[in-house]
This record gives C-alpha cells, sequence and structure tokens, in this order.
C-alpha cells in the first residue's frame, strides 16, 4: 500500500479529530440543550442593537435576550469576547446542492419535479455557504422552464443526516421563469416557446389544464358525496404535473418567478391575479425600480442581485440603487446570490445597498435576514434574533457589513456547526463517509 502523502495524512487526521469532536458535541448537547451567548454586540434586526449584550438559548431556540439574561449554571457559555452577533444569513434563491439536476429542461412545464429528489446532502458548496454565514437556503429549479419544478428548503447542517438538513415545516414554493431563459432553451430546438408571447401563452395554457383538471375532481367529489353508492362514479386519471398546479391554484405553492423586466413583472403580476394565486416574490427583478409602487401594492417581494448588470439583454436597464429604490417604495427587498461564490459573501453584498442608496445598517441586514425568511416564508422561525425563534446565529469577527467581517462561529438550532477556531476545517458536526 502507497504511503499516504504528508497533506493527504494531514486532512485524515483533521477529519478524525472532528469527527470525535462531532460524537463529543452530540453527546454534550443530550446533557444540557442549553447554551449562553454573552458579551456581544446583539445585532437583533427587529429592536436595535444591544451593546454587551447576551442570549439565552434553550432546546435550540431563543429564550431570552437583553443587556443580561436569566440562564441555569449548567449551560454552556460562550463568550464573544465583544464580537458582533446576528441572526444567520437566509439565502432566498440558491441552486447549491443540485449538481446538474437543477434544469428539467426536456419540457417547459414541468411542476411535478421536486428538488428534493435532487438534493445532495453532501454538497461541499453546503458548508462553504455555512462558513459565510448561511443557516438557511432556498434551492430553486433553474429557469429553463416558464413553470419548473418544486423547491427545498435547508438548513446549513453540514455533516448531519439528509432530513436533518430540511428545514421542517417549510412552506411549499415552486420556481416559474419568464424572459430569455425559457423561449431560448425551447426556441432553439423550433419548440413552443421561443418568443415572449409563447412564454405566457404557454404558462396560461398549463394554468387553464389545471382549472380543468380541478373541475373534474370536484365533479367526482360532489357526485360521490351525494350518492356513495354509485358504482357508475368512475374518478378522474390522477396526472402528477396538473396535481402539483392544481396545488398552485389552491394556494398550497407559493410562486417564485425568476424575472428581469418591468414589462414581463407586470405580465406576472396580472396572470395571477387572474388565476388567483400566490405570486411570493420576483427573483433577480432588476427593473423592479421602475414598477416598485406597483409591486409594495400587491405585496410581492424581490429577491435581488446588489449590482450585478449587463450580462445579458435583460440586464442592461439594472442599477445598483435598485434594492433600496423598491425598498423605500415598501417592497421587501432581499439580496440573494444565485451563486455557490456569493453565498459566502452575501453580508458585503448586502453591505452595498447602504453605498447605493443609504440603507441604513439595519435595513442592509435585514435584507440577507429576515426579509430574504419571508421570502422563503420561514420569518417566523428565522431571520431576526427574538425571543421564541430558532437559534440561528453568527458570532463575526469583524464588523458583519464589510469586507473584515468574517464569521467566527455558526449555531443552527443552538448547536455550533461552525468554528474557525477549531483546527482542521471548521466543521463540528462532520461524519465518517464525508
Amino acid at each position: 500500500m502507497p504511503l499516504m502523502s504528508a497533506r493527504k495524512l494531514a486532512i485524515h487526521c483533521a477529519f478524525l479529530a472532528m469527527t470525535l469532536a462531532f460524537a463529543y458535541g452530540q453527546s454534550a448537547a443530550a446533557a444540557h440543550h442549553e447554551v449562553v451567548i454573552k458579551n456581544a454586540t446583539v445585532m437583533t434586526v427587529t429592536h436595535g442593537n444591544i451593546k454587551n449584550g447576551s442570549i439565552y438559548i434553550k432546546d435550540g431556540k431563543i429564550a431570552a435576550v437583553g443587556e443580561a439574561v436569566n440562564a441555569p449554571a449548567s449551560a454552556t457559555v460562550i463568550d464573544a469576547g465583544g464580537k458582533y452577533l446576528t441572526p444567520g444569513i437566509v439565502d432566498s434563491h440558491s441552486h447549491i446542492a443540485l449538481d446538474d439536476d437543477v434544469n428539467e429542461a426536456t419540457s417547459p412545464i414541468t411542476p411535478q419535479m421536486m428538488m428534493k429528489d435532487a438534493f445532495d446532502y453532501q454538497d461541499k458548496a453546503i458548508y462553504r455557504a455555512l462558513a459565510g454565514g448561511v443557516t438557511t437556503s432556498l434551492l430553486l429549479h433553474g429557469s429553463a422552464n416558464m413553470i419548473g419544478g418544486q423547491a427545498v428548503v435547508i438548513k446549513h447542517k453540514y455533516g448531519a443526516a439528509r432530513d436533518e438538513m430540511l428545514f421542517p415545516n417549510a412552506p411549499r414554493s415552486i420556481k416559474f421563469a419568464s424572459g430569455e431563459n425559457p423561449k431560448r432553451v425551447y426556441g432553439s430546438r423550433d419548440q413552443l416557446p421561443s418568443t415572449r408571447m409563447g412564454n405566457f401563452a404557454v404558462q396560461r395554457e398549463a394554468l387553464v389544464q389545471a382549472q380543468d383538471y380541478m373541475r373534474e375532481w370536484d365533479n367526482y367529489n360532489e357526485k360521490v358525496k351525494r350518492n356513495r353508492d354509485d358504482k357508475d362514479a368512475t374518478p378522474p386519471k390522477h396526472d402528477l404535473k396538473l396535481e402539483a398546479l392544481a396545488d398552485v391554484l389552491r394556494g398550497k405553492l407559493m410562486v417564485q418567478i425568476h424575472c428581469y423586466r418591468a414589462d414581463e413583472m407586470l405580465t406576472e403580476i396580472a396572470m395571477a391575479k387572474e388565476f388567483g394565486y400566490n405570486l411570493r416574490a420576483f427573483h433577480h427583478a432588476l427593473e423592479a425600480y421602475k414598477i416598485a409602487d406597483q409591486l409594495a401594492a400587491n405585496n410581492i417581494g424581490i429577491a435581488t442581485f446588489s449590482d450585478w448588470w449587463g450580462y445579458k439583454q435583460e440586464a442592461w436597464d439594472a442599477i445598483p440603487w435598485n434594492a433600496v429604490m423598491a425598498m423605500r417604495k415598501g417592497v421587501r427587498v432581499a439580496i440573494k446570490s444565485d451563486s455557490g461564490d456569493y453565498d459566502r459573501r452575501l453580508n458585503q453584498e448586502a453591505a452595498k445597498t447602504m453605498r447605493y442608496g443609504g440603507a441604513t445598517e439595519e435595513e442592509a441586514l435585514k435584507m440577507i435576514t429576515l426579509n430574504a425568511a419571508w421570502i422563503v416564508g420561514v420569518d417566523d422561525r428565522v431571520g431576526s434574533i427574538d425571543i421564541g425563534k430558532d437559534a440561528d446565529l453568527v458570532i463575526w469577527d469583524g464588523y458583519p457589513l464589510s469586507s473584515y467581517g468574517v464569521p467566527e462561529k455558526v449555531l443552527i438550532d443552538g448547536e455550533v456547526y461552525f468554528d474557525r477556531t477549531l483546527p482542521g476545517l471548521g466543521t463540528t458536526h462532520y461524519k465518517e463517509g464525508e
């Protein structure tokens, strides 16, 4: 057997040490479930900053927060050393951990696809985002389809079992996409849709089919209800695609739409009203500043870039003031990554809104915490430091809204999942076999 190189040996030893740390951490967590973080500048997002603040965590939830907290002497104490403490970052638009399965580009309408079925819980990108302070991500289908697949929401518990990483009871979302991407994918095959007209015609036709499908089932169920002994009552054929679209129309799926241009956003808003579904947010939304008042009036959020522009025709009218201009009109604005690289620096991306438009510290932080959590539908659980919420927290070495801010420790549900002060790669929950 060949000798192991020095580098491989070092990595192997680091992984072994982390495996032991994981085992110890699990037994320790089972023993108390209580943690106190003290001596921190607590950036709550919802009620200002608390200097020399403390947080008491019990059973994975925030039990108390303030200048002082009452906690049992048996609680594990983490001294933040005066450093900043924020909620965990929420990435409201990500495609990490989906390998090449992000697009089912065989049909423009594929709502029956489940991103959960493609979720690779061992993807190193989950760890890299965790090291950047990201604790929750919405993993979306790609934009090849007018109506794509159903999203999955994860917590970045890198090293945990697959199902432990799924965000418990997160609302369901589905990805729609208009504009250049679907028309390019199918137009290159001489297939409908190849134009923006074709895009919306395909989308509308699918939704009408879903209405017909619902009507057939409603008629059948009513017939059975009236006469339970009717042996001639034949149920309609189940169709997974139409059943998923029926859930969209029933309001069981929040619609997240990839869309750049103002005119197309207005068309999508009109179609959502026509069919009565929940249009939660536009993603990318680089021209949102042109119609911000209408987005706010319809309670539609945006998950946008800080300053990306000009990389394709739809992006030519992008401006770095977009996020703040929309926010000032009352739109819930999130800064998202759409990248396995930018997700590690979402704190810096949010900070750009302070430069472009004059967002306050709290407003910028909301764009990667509470506002992003609202778009995902989990703002009652994460996104701010409030009593009763999940203890998803980040201790920063340096000011968070700057290039000097680096996560030192990241906690999810009250457990430390990343600690930069540890030897090796910093993760505390590595499992053998990774």
